[in-house]
């Protein structure tokens, strides 16, 4: 595989350079047959998503295919205006003269997708590839198997196999593409591979966006009911069973956190049942080293409610850990499984204080009523995100961006925005020569 790697970006950089990307007609064309692809082939994923990570019919529809659908037919009822020259004002001495900012694409981008939602992060980012008029080669993560092997069949049957390709395989392949000159390299996954990609991007001169993670907080007031925070936070945090990089990662409750205990237990119950492991609501664990990582987590606290596990199956249960102190493992990095902490905080200061100690998360969400609370938490901490009340959902605004800040990641995309990552924003002066 990996010997076929070069010869396939400089095919994929003929076809760039040979301009048939170029016309809106193509870009809409491949933007259609991609729709085509998920709808017809619903079946087909959804049976991959469930085979790598237990994903319920439902939850892989909903969160996977139709994401990306959504994402397609937002992008076509705008990407005449998003494409548009747009004008700009030009000082008293440049005039007589116009000046216009025109989005040219980039060339061969590379789209690197983790596992934990293989389908959605990567062919999400190749709907603004394409929209952009760009070529791709779609890099799915080996650790979803099935998913990949599905996206690698149906991909080239349906969009232009010229400009677009599926290079499948582990570490080696990943390693070889990352040694070619791309012109735009896309990668979601952790930070340690994240710096593996900018430094290999570093020798092209690659731009890179880097969709990372972290631990996103979340602040509860102690005077929000808390059976409205539990429905909400249940369905956020225990969704593909926690694996989801703007899943709330840990809570910071201010004053007693009994009612929030009792109301996440009740919800746990009524969303999942009295075992969840027969829930056909709930997922899997990835594989055997994440099930074991997580596993070893739990002694982080003492469990509210939750705390099983199956090896066998990957099963872990929906768990809620309280008593939980700051240096403890869980609180050491990113859980990215079905664990939602709780630690106690005395105020908003020092809540605040928390998360300003630690590295920028990906989102950082919060209940409460108080203007007064929101306006703190905008103006004193950074995030990639912040989400009043619902945590997660903001993803799914399509004309909102979506990307981190620091440790979290750099760059951003959805909706225009991705168009925009995707393109060259080139200025354009014209003025008369008399």
């Amino acid at each position: 595989m990996t010997s076929n790697i070069p010869q396939l970006v400089t095919d994929l950089r003929a076809t760039f350079d040979s301009r048939i990307t170029r016309p809106l007609e193509w870009r809409r064309t491949q933007l259609n047959a991609l729709k085509t692809m998920l709808l017809e082939q619903d079946a087909d994923f959804v049976g991959a998503l469930h085979t790598d990570l237990g994903k319920p019919a439902e939850e892989a529809r909903g969160t996977e295919l139709m994401f990306i659908v959504n994402e397609i037919d937002h992008t076509l009822e705008h990407l005449d205006a998003w494409l548009a020259p747009e004008s700009a004002p030009l000082p008293e001495r440049l005039l007589p003269g116009t000046a216009q900012v025109i989005r040219e694409p980039l060339g061969v981008a590379l789209v690197v997708g983790p596992w934990n939602y293989p389908l959605h992060l990567a062919l999400a980012p190749l709907v603004g590839i394409l929209a952009a008029g760009n070529v791709a080669v779609i890099k799915p993560s080996e650790l979803s198997p099935t998913v990949s092997a599905t996206i690698a069949r149906h991909l080239p049957a349906y969009l232009d196999a010229s400009a677009v390709a599926v290079v499948q395989g582990g570490i080696p392949e990943t390693t070889e593409l990352l040694e070619q000159r791309f012109d735009h390299i896309f990668y979601t996954g952790n930070g340690q591979v994240g710096r593996i990609v900018m430094t290999a991007a570093a020798k092209h001169l690659t731009p890179v966006a880097l969709e990372l993670g972290g631990k996103s907080p979340v602040i509860v007031d102690p005077d929000v009911n808390p059976v409205h925070v539990a429905e909400r936070l249940v369905r956020a945090k225990f969704l593909n069973a926690g694996q989801t990089c703007v899943a709330p990662d840990y809570i910071l409750a201010i004053g007693d956190p009994a009612p929030l205990e009792a109301a996440l237990t009740a919800e746990v119950r009524r969303k999942f049942g009295d075992d969840p492991s027969t829930s056909d609501e709930y997922g899997r664990i990835v594989n055997e080293r994440h099930f074991d990582r997580l596993s070893a987590l739990l002694a982080s606290g003492r469990v509210v409610t939750g705390g099983e596990t199956d090896k066998a199956t990957k099963y872990i249960a929906p768990t809620v850990l309280t008593d939980v102190a700051p240096d403890s493992p869980v609180m050491g990095e990113e859980i990215f499984g079905p664990i939602l902490p709780i630690l106690t905080v005395k105020s908003l200061d020092e809540a605040l204080a928390f998360i300003r100690n630690r590295d920028k998360p990906l989102a950082l969400y919060a209940f409460t009523e108080s203007d007064e609370v929101k306006h703190r938490i905008l103006t004193e901490t950074s995030s990639g995100a912040v989400g009043f009340g619902h945590p997660v959902v903001h993803l799914t605004a399509t004309d909102l961006p979506f990307g981190g800040v620091g440790e979290s990641g750099m760059g951003r995309y959805h909706g225009k925005y991705s168009i925009d990552t995707f393109s060259h924003l080139k200025a354009v002066l014209d003025r008369p020569l008399t």
